[in-house]
């Protein structure tokens, strides 16, 4: 479909002569020139943002003279200027757990449009979409030649509905393409194979057009593309499906922090090591909102994919995406990984041409800066449940020694061991289970034993350094003699099939394998919490025991109850050190001057026995990572294997859905809806569900791993005759709003404060008692009570579960007051009309005393605008009454529209039947 653009007369618009090619583009020195503003020293992230306004204000979009001139304001101002603008990405990019729930949404619209008297084609994407199954791999079979073929098998048993389903969709809408199971994680197919830095298309005049290359993603880590120059970000699904269909994402012009990167990484130090230092300076820096662009000479000591893995983690530091500009090593890894010669000369020409290019002389505005230097960065981890909880590695042991006494209660502070003594409280031995037989073997558990160690995740696995690195350690200690302590489950998890490609040229694939890190599935697999089961005897062993098992992955996301249902305690780490402690299989070893393990002859070996040097590391990723390998593992990328063609589905416009279903439903979402919005009404005599403290995530929120037969959500799968074998997760269910919403607020490590000491998805229901939030839920519903839910800082925080706020939604929750949100979730929040509040004047649920047994009113909605602050009643069940101001967190005009709709699709489906008269 042509994209629509402006005319040849246009002031902004030129031609590029590439080569033998010249192609039209929109030019920021050219509108400078027209006199609309100073733009010579913006970011160039924020130069990619003013090129979409140029583009589409020309075409008579949604976009206006005033708001090209606001980015010239926006320098003028140091680096701000909150104007709200219309963005619209290039295009989409979804995985299937994230995926499957927008396709099920447009599958309901089409549905919806028909009973509105529109025509079902209307609901089409009309931007480019490409979904990866990437999410649904599990680690059923480990540390064996057949685990890969195995968890294949059983990851086609367990979702074959939801292929069908996803195949119907890709014959059923146009601009959609799915990329099958077994091929490698979205966001590294997306930097390896989709991503083009400028992106080309035809106008409506049949004229080619070049412009950066943008996305949005249906995951929170769409940011790593941003390692390659392409400005992308994670929304939930419902934004995502807005886009799809046209609708431009309401955005306020972001501030711009630049983060300095001097000097250059030193022996040993691996670019894991590097971002979870960034990730630390950027939380305590506060960039949630905001753009960070990584700038300065340490970039020229920085290859692309340890850039990546930077961008990669900007959920976590929490800043909207942390951006690359176009430099000499851009277009080495686009040459590297098999791009086209002649796009890699049109990302250099347009780059130079349209000041986007990273030379010498770059010296941009920024909002605000901070500065690293390269040099000092040393080895690190970070958990037990937050990445930005920094630890050198130096000293891993002894903070782990304070975490299971925060566990236990018990207080190791000097004094206080001055204070007991010899064998007193706070010297208490760690708990030991004794005689744990598995297979016939005999061995200790205790707290610290590593039970889960996985190289995983598009944010190693997709640096071929890290990935080499680990392999080397692997081989020097296979030739040692060592391999993983017996309860260790152990994984390899690679992003793309490239990695299997480069490690097995460099001879390691061996010797991962001897160690036990042998290939499980291309896939997130632990990361996302599909780490599967281990052994039964070590979870019975762990859970008698109440012991704080541990598991260290290299991953992004360490949140509480995320990686398995037997581990308190998770470690994000580089791959090599993945390796490692899978060999030391105990967290209280502080592996940089204790013995890992010892040879079958009794030598003491240390970490430093099997570290490869960087030089060692980059001959064999010079040799091994290769131009022609990207190009033979993407070549039939869309094809799949025997299986993914073999699977059947039909070819209606509509989906006929499957009463019988437990995968895939109709939403009740546009079921019965008037072609007429609403208006926004006063909350009154609202209840409390939850009551939750700070850095409540949506994994908390909205949990995707697995799920027990006597939660809410196993009651309805056993009475749906389904075994507990093949539940599956949460995240293979999220085309099922019957299981999501029962899921809603399950997380078992979540806290809800109206309760004392209970962990997991409880609450108080309307006659007092204890119950499951989804029983309290339906309990209020049928009584038509409208509930709240309070949270503390950073509510919302980590990735762009739209489950999380379609749960919150479905469960009858009408607003959610918290101290701060994260970017994405308020968002999703809103989009599905649930109203964000935060806090004013320093009242927190904890100074206002927040029980969950109060009543709860908020006034001033029916006249509401974005940012208004409105009165909010606090009544106590003994009549006490609390007046205090919140601030209603809908920021832009259009997002009071949605909120009027129900939502965000309401209000597109709405406007498209209105537009088909």
């Amino acid at each position: 479909m042509p994209i629509k653009v402006g005319t040849d007369t246009a002031k902004t618009r030129k031609d590029l002569t590439v080569g033998d090619k010249t192609i039209s583009y929109y030019s920021i020195p050219a509108a400078q020139a027209a006199g609309l503003g100073d733009f010579s020293n913006l970011p160039a992230a924020l130069k990619v943002v003013l090129e979409n306004l140029l583009r589409f204000e020309d075409a008579g979009f949604t976009v206006s003279v005033d708001d090209i001139k606001a980015f010239a304001e926006w320098g003028a101002n140091g680096g701000k200027n909150p104007r709200e603008i219309a963005y619209r990405p290039a295009r989409v990019l979804m995985q299937d757990f994230t995926g499957v729930p927008a396709v099920v949404d447009l599958a309901a619209m089409r549905d919806g449009i028909v009973g509105l008297g529109g025509d079902a084609q209307q609901i089409n994407p009309l931007n480019p979409v490409d979904l990866v199954i990437d999410h649904s791999v599990m680690i059923d079979e480990f540390g064996n030649a057949r685990a890969f073929q195995m968890n294949v098998d059983r990851e086609y048993e367990r979702n074959m509905e939801r292929y069908t389903f996803l195949k119907w969709g890709q014959k059923a809408f146009d601009n959609f393409r799915v990329v099958p199971p077994g091929t490698g994680i979205c966001h590294q197919v997306n930097l390896e194979y989709l991503a083009q830095t400028v992106w080309t298309d035809t106008d409506q005049s049949g004229k080619e057009v070049a412009y950066p290359d943008t996305l949005v993603g249906t995951d929170s880590h769409t940011t790593m593309v941003n390692g390659a120059a392409v400005l992308g970000w994670g929304v939930g699904g419902i934004e995502a499906e807005a886009a799809m269909l046209g609708q431009p994402i309401s955005m306020l012009i972001p501030e711009v922090v630049g983060f300095k990167l001097t000097g250059e990484m030193v022996e040993g130090t691996t670019g894991t090591d590097l971002v979870l230092k960034v990730v630390e300076m950027l939380r305590k820096k506060g960039v949630v909102g905001k753009f960070v662009e990584f700038y300065g000479p340490g970039l020229d000591n920085l290859p692309l994919a340890q850039r990546a893995t930077i961008a990669n983690m900007a959920p976590e530091y929490g800043a909207t995406c942390g951006f690359f500009p176009v430099d000499d090593e851009t277009l080495r890894y686009m040459r590297q990984t098999g791009r086209d010669e002649d796009r890699i000369a049109l990302v250099e020409a347009y780059a130079k041409e349209n000041g986007m290019w990273r030379g010498a002389d770059y010296a941009p505005i920024y909002t605000d800066t901070l500065e690293l230097d390269m040099g000092e960065i040393v080895p690190a981890i970070s958990g037990p449940k937050r990445p930005q909880d920094y630890v050198a590695l130096t000293g891993a042991a002894e903070a782990f020694k304070r975490v299971v006494a925060d566990y236990r209660g018990i207080d190791i502070s000097a004094e206080a061991k001055d204070m007991a003594g010899e064998g007193g409280l706070a010297t208490k031995p760690r708990e030991i289970i004794k005689s744990v037989k598995v297979e016939g073997e005999e061995y200790e558990l205790n707290d610290g034993s590593v039970v889960i160690a996985s190289i995983t995740s598009c944010t190693n696995t997709s640096n071929p350094y890290v990935l080499i690195g680990a392999g080397l350690v692997a081989k020097k200690a296979h030739e040692l003699g060592l391999t993983r302590k017996p309860w260790v489950k152990t994984s390899l998890a690679p992003g793309s099939q490239v990695v299997t490609e480069y490690l097995d040229a460099a001879g390691l694939t061996e010797h991962l394998d001897a160690i036990g890190f042998n290939l499980v599935g291309y896939g997130c697999t632990t990361c996302i919490g599909n780490s599967g089961p281990i052994q039964p005897e070590l979870s019975k062993a762990i859970a008698q025991g109440d012991l704080v098992a541990t598991s260290v992955l290299s991953g992004n996301r360490n949140f509480e109850g995320r990686i398995s249902p037997d581990v308190r305690a998770n470690y994000l780490a580089s791959p090599p050190l993945v390796v490692a402690y899978a060999i030391a299989g105990d967290m209280n070893i502080d592996i940089t001057s204790e013995p890992l393990a010892q040879t079958p002859d009794g030598k003491d070996v240390y970490l430093k026995d099997i570290w490869p040097s960087n030089q060692e590391i980059a001959e064999l990723v010079e040799k091994t990572v290769t131009r022609e390998a990207f190009q033979a593992k993407y070549a039939d990328v869309f094809k799949g294997d025997e299986k993914w063609q073999a699977v059947e589905t039909t070819e209606s416009e509509t989906y006929d859905w499957p009463a019988s279903s437990t995968y895939i439903q109709n939403p009740p979402y546009f079921q019965g809806m008037s072609k007429e919005p609403g208006k926004i009404t006063n909350i009154e005599g609202a209840r409390v569900l939850a009551v939750l403290g700070d850095m409540i995530t949506t994994d908390h929120i909205s949990p995707a791993g697995s799920f027990k037969a006597e939660t809410p959500a196993g009651r309805y799968l056993v009475e749906r005759q389904v075994p507990v074998r093949e539940f599956n997760s949460y995240g293979s269910r999220r085309g099922n709003h019957e299981v999501m919403m029962r899921g809603t607020f399950a997380n078992i490590r979540i806290k809800n404060e109206m309760l004392d000491g209970v962990e997991g998805g409880y609450t108080k229901g309307p006659d007092g008692a204890q119950t499951s939030i989804y029983d309290a839920s339906m309990a209020y519903q049928d009584a038509g009570i409208p509930l709240v839910v309070f949270g503390g800082e950073q509510y919302g925080a980590g990735s762009s579960r739209d489950w999380a706020a379609k749960g919150t939604s479905l469960l009858g929750v009408k607003a959610v007051i918290a101290e701060s949100f994260e970017r994405i979730h308020r968002s999703n929040l809103v989009g599905m009309g649930v109203i964000p509040f935060e806090f004013t004047g320093g009242d927190t649920r904890k100074t206002l005393g927040i029980t969950g047994d109060e009543t709860i009113s908020i006034s001033g909605l029916d006249t509401i605008q974005p940012l208004q602050e409105v009165p909010c009643t606090i009544t106590s069940p003994d009549g006490t009454v609390k007046e205090i101001t919140i601030k209603c967190r809908i920021d832009t005009a259009v997002e009071i529209e949605y909120i009027e709709n129900g939502g965000v699709l309401h209000y597109v489906l709405r406007n498209l039947a209105q537009a088909a008269g």
